[in-house]
């Protein structure tokens, strides 16, 4: 039985036969009804694939590496199985540092005395930091094409570039070097972009540098690049942006973002 969208009873009290020519005014109202039931319900339906953004912890609640990973990890096995659409989460880590597949340079690779991890880990690229002062954001998503993270990557570093401008911060992509960097000369890298696939769905993500220290970027290669250094949004707007001051302006392009992937 069909529902009223407004009343929620039925829309018709009995049934109507029409035995001659059709009664035009009733068949108004019926019309009238349906739209009505598809105004109330296609907006609903649109948001169905919406996945909400997730934040696990910013400053002072910093959240340890091993225990986002090991998130991860568990969220792409559910995503992978078919009982999960995907979940994105945000935060600022505790200071760590994180090799991947292709950190096999010893002399890349930092020292640290103040007892910073050093995590090896599947997604690619090489060496990079995370800590406080960092904005980082694992999307694990099923992607369309199960073997290829491109579309991934394109879109993140699409979706970073806009955010930015709404900052007043000019960005670009340099070919053949992951990332968003800043768009001037010298440049420098504003968001580092690493992740892996697996059984189609992805893992890892991006990291924005809002409010960090970029001389802990000078105490290793960091992604392997020796020719170019490290940004923060903070250094070229001359105001402090954070990483919770920054993730509204980020929230809106990102959701924009998720939807174009998770629905294609």
């Amino acid at each position: 039985m069909l529902l009223s969208p407004v009343r929620n009873r039925p829309i018709y009290q009995k049934p109507i036969t029409y035995l001659g020519k059709p009664k035009i005014g009733a068949i108004t109202v019926a019309v009238n009804y349906v739209f009505a039931f598809l105004r109330h319900i296609v907006p609903a339906m649109s948001t169905m694939t919406a996945l909400p953004l997730e934040v696990l912890g910013l400053d002072p609640q910093f959240v340890d590496y091993a225990e986002a990973l090991a998130l991860q990890e568990r969220t792409a096995a559910d995503v992978a199985a078919g009982h999960s659409p995907g979940r994105v989460f945000l935060l600022e880590h505790r200071a760590v540092y994180t090799a991947g597949r292709r950190a096999t340079d010893p002399t890349e690779y930092p020292h640290p005395t103040d007892g910073t991890p050093i995590i090896h880990v599947n997604r690619g690229g090489k060496i990079t930091w995370h800590g406080p002062g960092q904005l980082t954001c694992y999307p694990i998503l099923p992607l369309a094409d199960p073997r290829n993270g491109i579309p991934l990557i394109k879109a993140i570093e699409a979706t970073l570039i806009a955010a930015f401008a709404d900052l007043g911060v000019r960005a670009k992509i340099v070919p053949h070097r992951a990332g968003v960097w800043l768009d001037a000369e010298p440049t420098a890298k504003l968001a580092q972009v690493g992740i892996h696939v697996a059984h189609g769905v992805s893992t890892h993500g991006f990291a924005v540098n809002c409010s960090l220290d970029p001389a802990v970027f000078r105490t290793f290669v960091p992604c392997g690049i020796r020719d170019a250094g490290v940004t923060t949004l903070s250094e070229v707007t001359g105001r402090r942006i954070t990483p919770a001051s920054f993730l509204p302006i980020l929230r809106p392009h990102l959701t924009t973002m998720i939807e174009r992937m998770v629905t294609r």
